[in-house]
């Protein structure tokens, strides 16, 4: 089977579409974008391809006979074993690495104890992170990891009376190889034969599917490159395109009416106007300074010890919000602390602060054109209800009533686009 590959590689994460060759989405990944690119483009292609068995693993249980709550069942099941083995390999790797780095850093040898107890907790509790109706924050494998290893970090730190601090500067520095290792292409079968081995009694029709589902070749025939980080993709310039054409171009194959485009990614804003085949007919971008971004999201984020995640729904819960006088990054901080030195509550600032960061992108879509119906948001930012919340506010006080499209899928739209023009490419190429 020939697949169509597009590749955003974003400020903070970077994405990978597959297309077959109507156009169809095969799979979808995403990873944190890393020092070094080339693994990055191969770790969210791999995730793509992953999510493309996996979709042909339901195409084959759709014609196997399992009834609705048998196929569902298998396929969540197979999914969550399936990510325990990967984190299991991940997790290896972290350990072969971090033993290697203590054993060199003549300081922290005898550390080594405290961290074999570390890893073997972190190996003996997998079972119940993935768990049926576990909860995890993410699954990216530096969150998971990172959250737990710091946990017993602080643990061992009290009862061995040992350096905390020593211990994060060992995460630190092996994370950063552990990011840079590629799973290579044997990865899905070895982890997915280990899945299908841990089911109490699986359906024989899951390893029918299974079996089939693996003896599809895919073959990349064509790729495309987008994103902020686009100039320094492993790809020939002619496989790179804007991404302002690949979120225009994405969002109408989403949203097949739309005519404005907002995304607000990590590092850049983008208010982009598109034809009724999604062709750009003008855009206005943000400067270089990250304010109105999500990358501002992640200083706030750090300035008040949350998670990123936890911002949007925190200020979701403000009843007061706080007028903001600058969203300039170099200051949030300083803004921010007096703010709270002066009593405010920290969900009125958030409030505040994802009003600021949407009234400057109004700015951009006033610029490029205004918004008509319809319209779309995407990027990273889409999934924040603080600032969907005050985007809608501020859509409707200044257009009226629009019809404002958002997509769980939002962050894959610049991916998305760069896929769909790998295969207009390739049907070039072969006409």
């Amino acid at each position: 089977m020939k697949a169509y590959v597009g590749i955003d590689l974003g400020s903070t994460t970077t994405k990978a579409v597959v297309l077959d060759g109507e156009g169809n989405m095969l799979g979808r990944g995403i990873t944190n974008s890393r020092s070094n690119y080339t693994v990055a483009c191969d770790v969210a292609l791999s995730e793509a391809l992953i999510s493309a068995r996996f979709g042909l693993i339901a195409g084959e249980l759709d014609r196997s006979g399992l009834d609705d709550t048998a196929r569902s069942a298998a396929l969540c099941a197979l999914d969550r074993l399936f990510r325990k083995h990967q984190y299991l390999a991940q997790l290896r790797v972290f350990a072969e690495i971090a033993r290697r780095i203590i054993g060199s850093d003549l300081l922290a040898r005898d550390y080594r104890g405290v961290l074999d107890e570390i890893l073997v907790a972190m190996e003996a509790e997998t079972s119940d992170l993935y768990a049926p109706g576990a909860s995890r924050k993410s699954d990216f494998f530096r969150d998971l990891a990172g959250s737990r290893y710091l946990s017993f970090a602080e643990g061992s730190a009290r009862s061995k009376r040992v350096a905390f601090d020593r211990l994060v500067g060992l995460f630190d520095k092996t994370i950063l190889e552990v990011e840079n290792v590629s799973a290579g292409d044997g990865a899905f079968e070895a982890h997915a034969k280990a899945a299908y081995g841990d089911f109490e009694e699986a359906p024989a029709a899951l390893g029918v599917a299974l079996r089939r589902a693996s003896a599809v070749p895919l073959e990349v025939a064509a790729s495309v490159g987008t994103g902020y980080g686009r100039q320094t993709l492993p790809f020939p310039k002619e496989q790179i395109r804007s991404e302002i054409l690949c979120h225009g171009l994405g969002a109408h194959a989403m949203f097949k009416s739309t005519r404005t485009v907002l995304d607000i990614g990590g590092q850049d804003t983008k208010a982009i106007q598109v034809d009724g085949d999604g062709i750009v007919t003008s855009f206005q971008m943000n400067d270089r300074c990250a304010a109105g971004c999500g990358r501002y999201l992640g200083y706030i984020a750090d300035e008040m010890n949350l998670g990123l995640h936890e911002l949007g729904p925190m200020a979701a819960a403000s009843t007061r919000p706080v007028r903001i006088n600058s969203t300039c990054t170099v200051f949030a901080g300083a803004e921010l602390r007096e703010r709270l030195s002066l009593g405010e509550k920290r969900e009125d600032i958030l409030a505040g602060l994802h009003r600021a960061i949407i009234l400057r992108a109004m700015s951009l879509l006033a610029r490029s054109g205004g918004i008509g119906n319809e319209f779309t948001f995407t990027g990273g930012v889409a999934k924040n209800p603080a600032a969907v919340a005050a985007l809608g506010g501020l859509v409707r006080e200044n257009y009226g009533d629009l019809t404002m499209n958002i997509s769980p899928n939002s962050i894959y739209t610049g991916a998305l686009g760069a896929a769909l023009f790998a295969r207009r490419d390739a049907q070039r190429a072969a006409a």
